[in-house]
């Protein structure tokens, strides 16, 4: 082994990553190009476009990464990528890239993830905070909650001799939480992605403005022995799951849809989303959207934002104390959500137990989580074949038994 630095490459969806770690601990360069302007347009990603502008962005983003970390690619141990899930066209522009660097510097390359990635973002900023209580140093369980814009699964996570390991208790049946919050941000005239202009109006609203409530969900009995009908169910299967641990969140999208159509004259909400859409155009801030938005439309964003969180809570605390777990690691996307992070605090201290964030930077898509979580796979000489292609649909972990 050389010095231990692992070059990273992410690409799963709408942002050009590459980073360079340091024995999976030590974040020597991060650089991401956006794609937010290209897809904002359109209020979500579109797939044709964000593998072109992966093509256009993945030399100088991995050039830049390179040259921030003060290294060469003669430097390097070894070249990590996301290999699913994702976009197609997108995965395989970083993991054909992944495969040429690697072939000119006769270097191993090693898959990953993207979900694990997401969970190593919390361990790798764990360790570089040198907080004592992280589960890496601990050995011990955790429950990771790997919430955005594309999922929302609920993992056991659990350091063995041989790595990580990851077994399934709960995930989405729908949309994912993420998704929610762009459509409903896009149904209210608001810019995408739809996270960051929720939380930001959210706490100007009254979260119990509007009575949102979610279904319980019933155990999908009548799915066991029977082949999946369809792809998702054969990368996260449910019959296996326990139903408490199941999340929908298309009921509460369309619950907002409804409420709009109902109390848009009353309320002011029609009025209100016919200036935004008169303009064209998202507004360009918060302030701006502030302006824009009446008492009622605030407190039905706040509402909208509260069940939602209310609703990851309840099902990850009740899932981390039935499988006994004192640690609770939230990334991805939505981990970035301001309401989130403090109603989680607040609840973990509740239960006695522990919680873990990424930082901002490391909630949504980057490579450096990507190169922390290709370390274990290196150490253990988990190489990926020359024949590697992309996975959109490639799944983490076994179902719960």
């Amino acid at each position: 082994m050389g010095k231990g630095l692992i070059l990273g490459i992410e690409s799963s969806c709408d942002e050009t990553a590459a980073a360079v770690v340091e024995l999976g601990v030590r974040t020597l360069s991060s650089v991401v190009a956006s794609q937010i302007d290209t897809h904002s347009r359109y209020g979500g990603v579109v797939p044709e476009l964000a593998s072109r502008e992966h093509l256009r962005a993945i030399v100088p983003v991995v050039d830049a990464a390179l040259k921030e970390a003060g290294v060469g690619l003669s430097d390097l141990d070894a070249i990590a990528v996301t290999s699913g899930p994702g976009l197609a066209g997108a995965l395989l522009v970083g993991i054909t890239y992944a495969k040429a660097l690697a072939f000119a510097e006769d270097l191993p390359v090693i898959a990953v993830n993207h979900l694990e990635g997401h969970i190593h973002a919390v361990l790798l900023h764990e360790h570089e905070a040198g907080t004592e209580r992280s589960p890496l140093d601990a050995k011990s369980a955790a429950l990771a909650l790997v919430v955005s814009g594309g999922h929302t699964h609920l993992y056991l996570a659990e350091l063995q001799k041989q790595g990580w390991t990851y077994r399934l208790v709960g995930r989405t049946l729908d949309d994912a939480a993420g998704e929610a919050y762009d459509k409903v941000a896009k149904l209210l005239g608001l810019g995408y992605p739809g996270g960051p202009w929720i939380d930001a109006l959210a706490k100007f609203g009254d979260p119990k403005a509007v009575p949102f409530a979610f279904a319980r969900i019933k155990d999908k009995v009548h799915l066991r022995g029977k082949a999946p009908r369809t792809k998702a169910a054969k990368t996260a299967p449910i019959a296996e799951l326990d139903s408490r641990f199941l999340f929908s969140f298309s009921g509460i999208k369309t619950a907002v849809l409804r409420y709009v159509e109902l109390n848009s004259l009353r309320e002011g909400v029609a009025e209100r989303s016919a200036k935004i859409l008169a303009r064209a155009k998202p507004p360009k801030t918060h302030e701006e959207a502030l302006a824009l938005c009446p008492q009622a439309v605030l407190d039905l964003i706040a509402s909208f934002q509260f069940a939602v969180i209310g609703d990851l809570m309840k099902k990850t605390f009740a899932a981390a104390e039935s499988l006994g777990v004192k640690h609770i690691l939230v990334t991805g996307g939505v981990a970035a959500n301001r309401e989130l992070r403090e109603r989680f605090t607040k609840e973990a201290s509740r239960h006695g137990v522990t919680v873990a964030f990424p930082t901002l930077a490391l909630s949504t898509d980057n490579a450096a989580m990507i190169a922390a979580a290709a370390w274990p796979r290196f150490q253990a000489g988990e190489f990926a074949e020359t024949a590697l292609s992309a996975d959109p649909s490639l799944a983490l972990g076994v179902p719960n038994k």
